[in-house]
């Protein structure tokens, strides 16, 4: 490495840190990568191929806490400076060259590469993933944070014999040898840095195809097998939804989509290889409260909005956010229907009117703007301009978009030039109102949506007719209910004013209602009424894990004398993937006295156990809450705990802090963690020091 006084240093760390590199176009990269999870190491190999537009004395990669041990510029040594967040090549490149650029490097990522289940007593549960959201490939692979650089990445994967190995592009070679194999992919269209993925794991595959001859890799864990059609169904639907939809032909070669623990987010759409959490593979009893259809759309239909066309800067984040939600929505209005959608929208616009009410809306051209506003503001804004200009025109704008810029970077104003191409009129006032202004606009969409759904218009005319007098609920209700066809709005106006009932209806409505309005009433109900507890019972039934949870813990709770009953009904139900029945159950086995004694040590074990790492947060999380409800930490879950708040995960690991903080107001808390500080790796001491006060 050539070394640079520090002054030079700093400079060049200040200029790159906010620097646009157009003076060189990076076409092509060939990389070759090994993963080291005992050591969260990566090993690799990229040679990248650049052509020179403009003279220029130096390029550079991003590249964060690398070490190179080879820098050849086509196949010669070169001198180069490693500032530890770029690496920076300088030489005189001239006008018209092309060049290669060979560089191999390790590195230890502290994000962007996860490494699971290296560490504990699990066969089969290990797996490496990656998550370059935004600009943090740099991390595991010198690349470009710049989005506007756009390449044809070219991956190898070398890994352990025995582990599937997925990345972007179509596997054209793999090679075993020495108990290692080697997978190869092919891409063939650039895209930009952040959207090149792999992860590795214990997968098998169902593959379906498209209409149009897409290959739709489905992946999953062997232990989930019985849960591979609920969790993708409607996958090749919604694929043929989209491409019919959108207009433009899927632009990769095939599509794949791999579940992973302990997932960032709901998932990711790198390019051609969506990455989501395995807390949306669901069985089919789940499917009807949490499913993946929503993710699933949102996450393809990125493969235009945000990989084909990618956006110049974050202030055009609407052009990918936005307009994968609104995709979404219409995905599963094709589905589940008009009512579902449009109930839908009238969620979504009552958190935006609720979060610009209270003087935090924000405009869609802000690129600091929160995920709430680019998601939904964003997919209501489309919804919108599509009513304004029309649907034809719509998609043909839409159609025209794609193709002008088809694998480059694009801005608001290149969307709304096609708009108003497309359409023949101006649409200065609708980018005012709805990309320009902050607060959102309620009573528009209102109006809208009680036009387009007679149910919503219903729903408003009730909420008014009622007003502040919540004693005229049921007398209001009563007299509709009848004429009422909709499930969204029965369910909706359970919610609202459920509380306000008579045992009488609620009765009733336990005896006639649907799956949807039982699970209004076991959510809204908050004492129950010894006249019918029988029938609320009968909640115990229904195929909904959502009021399953709910009905089994009000049961418990007023009627003690039947406790045993609803813990044997309800033994061995699991429910959603955060084991959110099950949690529950051994909660309540171990705090009612009477209930199968001689097994509480194993209940305690089993729930003091879904504590551990092997877990998903999800489950870890509601087993920290459930421990420290009932005062139950033994040295297991605690030091469980501590290593939660080291975890990857933010929320995760904001909330164990925030469960020990807690935990450490008991008296003998402090002696009970400094017995365990022996047993704790460096960093878990090092957040236990701080915390302490050390």
């Amino acid at each position: 490495m050539k070394r640079t006084p520090f002054l030079i240093f700093f400079l060049l760390t200040q200029l790159l840190s906010s620097q646009v590199q157009d003076k060189v176009d990076f076409t092509h990269a060939k990389v070759l990568v090994e993963p080291i999870p005992q050591e969260k190491k990566i090993k690799g190999t990229v040679t990248y191929a650049f052509d020179v537009l403009k003279d220029v004395d130096s390029i550079f990669l991003d590249a964060h806490n690398m070490t190179f041990s080879k820098v050849e510029l086509d196949g010669e040594s070169t001198s180069y400076t490693n500032t530890n967040k770029s690496l920076i090549i300088q030489n005189k490149f001239r006008k018209g060259e092309e060049h290669q650029l060979e560089l191999t490097y390790t590195t230890q990522p502290k994000q962007t590469v996860y490494f699971l289940g290296w560490d504990d007593a699990v066969t089969g549960n290990e797996q490496i993933w990656t998550q370059g959201q935004g600009k943090y490939t740099s991390h595991w692979l010198p690349s470009f944070d710049d989005m506007m650089e756009k390449v044809e990445f070219d991956l190898t994967i070398v890994f352990n014999d025995g582990y599937s190995v997925v990345s972007n592009g179509r596997l054209f070679e793999k090679q075993t040898m020495s108990g290692k194999t080697k997978w190869s992919f092919d891409i063939q269209k650039p895209m930009s840095s952040y959207l090149v993925a792999f992860a590795i794991g214990n997968f098998e595959k169902e593959t379906v195809h498209s209409t149009s001859g897409v290959p739709i890799e489905l992946y999953y864990e062997p232990k989930d097998s019985l849960k591979v059609e609920p969790t993708y169904r409607y996958s090749q639907h919604i694929f043929d939804f989209l491409e019919q939809e959108i207009g433009v032909p899927y632009p990769w070669q095939n599509y794949k989509q791999i579940p992973v623990q302990d997932f960032l987010y709901a998932g990711m759409e790198n390019t051609g290889a969506t990455i989501f959490s395995n807390t949306l593979v669901v069985d089919s009893i789940a499917f009807k409260d949490k499913n993946y259809v929503n993710v699933n759309a949102h996450e393809l239909a990125h493969q235009w909005f945000g990989n084909l066309v990618t956006e110049q800067s974050g202030a055009h984040h609407w052009l990918h956010e936005g307009f994968a939600t609104f995709y979404a929505y219409l995905a599963e209005k094709d589905i589940f229907g008009d009512e579902y959608y449009y109930w839908h929208l009238l969620e979504t616009a009552q958190a935006l009117a609720n979060f610009s009410g209270e003087g935090n809306g924000e405009a869609l051209t802000n690129s600091n703007a929160g995920s709430l506003t680019f998601y939904e503001k964003g997919a209501w804004a489309l919804v919108m301009l599509k009513e304004r200009v029309g649907d034809s025109n719509f998609k043909q704008g839409v159609k025209n978009y794609l193709d002008k810029y088809a694998y480059e970077n694009v801005t608001i104003p290149d969307f709304m030039w096609e708009m108003e191409k497309a359409s023949g009129m101006k649409l200065s006032d609708f980018e005012e109102t709805w990309l320009q202004e902050s607060e959102f606009p309620f009573e528009k969409v209102k109006s809208f949506l009680m036009e387009k759904s007679p149910s919503i218009k219903t729903y408003f005319e009730l909420q008014n007719q009622i007003g502040d007098d919540l004693a005229s609920a049921e007398s209001i209700l009563q007299e509709k209910w009848n004429t009422l066809h909709s499930e969204e709005l029965k369910h909706l106006l359970i919610l609202d004013y459920g509380v306000h009932l008579s045992t009488q209806t609620i009765s009733k409505m336990l005896g006639t209602e649907n799956l949807k309005v039982r699970q209004a009433l076991a959510l809204s109900v908050d004492k129950i009424p010894q006249e019918i507890q029988l029938n609320f019972e009968t909640l115990l039934d229904d195929e909904s894990y959502i009021t399953l949870e709910s009905a089994l813990y009000k049961l418990w709770t007023d009627f003690p004398e039947s406790r045993k009953k609803y813990l044997d009904k309800t033994n061995g139900i699991i429910g959603f993937p955060n084991k959110n029945i099950r949690l529950l159950w051994l909660t309540l086995a171990l705090v009612t006295p009477e209930y199968n004694s001689e097994l509480k040590s194993k209940y305690f074990e089993e729930l003091s156990n879904y504590t551990s790492s092997e877990f998903h947060f999800e489950v870890r999380l509601l087993a920290f809450q459930y421990l420290k409800g009932i005062g139950g930490f033994d040295d297991v879950s605690l030091k469980n705990l501590v290593e939660a708040c080291s975890h990857h995960v933010w929320h995760f690991k904001k909330s164990s802090r925030q469960i020990l903080k807690e935990f450490l107001k008991n008296e003998d808390s402090m002696a009970r963690l400094k017995a365990l500080y022996p047993l704790l790796n460096q960093e878990e001491q090092q957040y236990l020091d701080k915390t302490l006060g050390k």
